[in-house]
């Protein structure tokens, strides 16, 4: 399901939708990709209502939310594409190219295939923790040919440049749980594999070290239109976190004053619910700082420390 968090209907159509779907069929995988509110570009006074009431509802009802927001939509065009003022079809230009990227396993053969459930089996150690960051290479423009010569490194190089990140928050400030890179294209799957492996261990400190060989790799052999190959990526980074707690500031200066609350109770909302969707936000948020800290080191001291003493006899 495709839904922007900061509107009315995207927002509260969309988490009932979700919700609904849940109940008839529990077990269909759902995913979501939700458009955040971003910390430059807002769209509405009330985003920040809407975005932690639907937050509370994604905790719940979706399996993998692929995290996206204009702003770095934004600068994508303008930084790197060096495209200024891109239209709302530009924008969602890109946000397809990852949908596409993403799905692409269950709709083309491929040597080393994946499907949704196996996406989420891989990047989900924590059910709660399933909300992610996604990023694309080689970055084209809407109705633009691409002339770079792209190759294996350099895809490999892009996807984790923050750069080609599609949500407004720096890998770099957290740790990844797992991630995945979805290529395209006639690829060797061993170089695909070494590529990896250079880029991961170059980035080691940006992984959290308790869960080993945590990038997954997929490999279709149907290159995107228009390109030789490509490369989507998938991260479930603690970052992440920076995206809910700009809402919750936002949330609470409104809160706090009871601002703008009487559109929601007049409709038969209860402020309870407010109360208790920032709370889930909170406790979001206390997760991924507390995986983001956890080491190697302090799982072994638990571990030890639980361990039954030998009998002697």
């Amino acid at each position: 399901m495709t839904h922007s968090l900061g509107g009315g209907t995207g927002s509260g159509m969309g988490t009932l939708l979700l919700s609904k779907i849940r109940e008839e069929f529990p077990d269909r995988m759902m995913a979501t990709f939700s458009v955040m509110p971003s910390p430059k570009v807002s769209d509405t006074v009330v985003e920040p209502y809407n975005a932690t009431l639907s937050l509370n509802q994604l905790v719940e009802n979706s399996d993998l939310t692929f995290c996206i927001d204009n702003e770095a939509l934004y600068d994508i065009y303008e930084r790197t594409l060096k495209i200024a003022d891109p239209s709302y079809a530009d924008l969602n230009y890109l946000i397809s190219t990852v949908m596409a990227g993403v799905t692409t396993c269950f709709r083309f053969p491929g040597q080393l295939n994946s499907d949704l459930r196996k996406l989420a089996v891989n990047m989900i150690p924590f059910p709660r923790l399933h909300f992610f960051m996604v990023g694309f290479a080689p970055l084209t423009g809407r109705n633009m040919k691409t002339f770079q010569h792209v190759t294996v490194p350099g895809l490999a190089q892009q996807i984790f440049d923050n750069k080609n990140i599609m949500a407004a928050a720096d890998f770099r400030n957290g740790r990844y749980l797992a991630c995945s890179a979805i290529f395209r294209g006639r690829l060797s799957t061993k170089e695909i594999e070494d590529q990896m492996l250079k880029v991961q261990t170059k980035n080691s400190e940006y992984f959290v070290d308790w869960i080993p060989n945590n990038v997954q790799t997929s490999v279709c052999s149907v290159p995107p239109r228009g390109l030789d190959m490509s490369a989507t990526f998938v991260g479930n980074s603690t970052a992440v976190q920076e995206i809910f707690k700009r809402v919750d500031d936002q949330f609470s200066a409104m809160f706090r004053r009871k601002a703008f609350l009487h559109w929601y109770t007049s409709e038969g909302m209860d402020e309870m619910e407010f109360t208790e969707a920032q709370s889930n936000l909170h406790d979001l948020v206390s997760e991924y700082q507390q995986y983001q800290d956890a080491d190697i080191d302090d799982e072994a001291e638990e571990y030890e420390e639980g361990e039954p003493e030998e009998y002697e006899g």
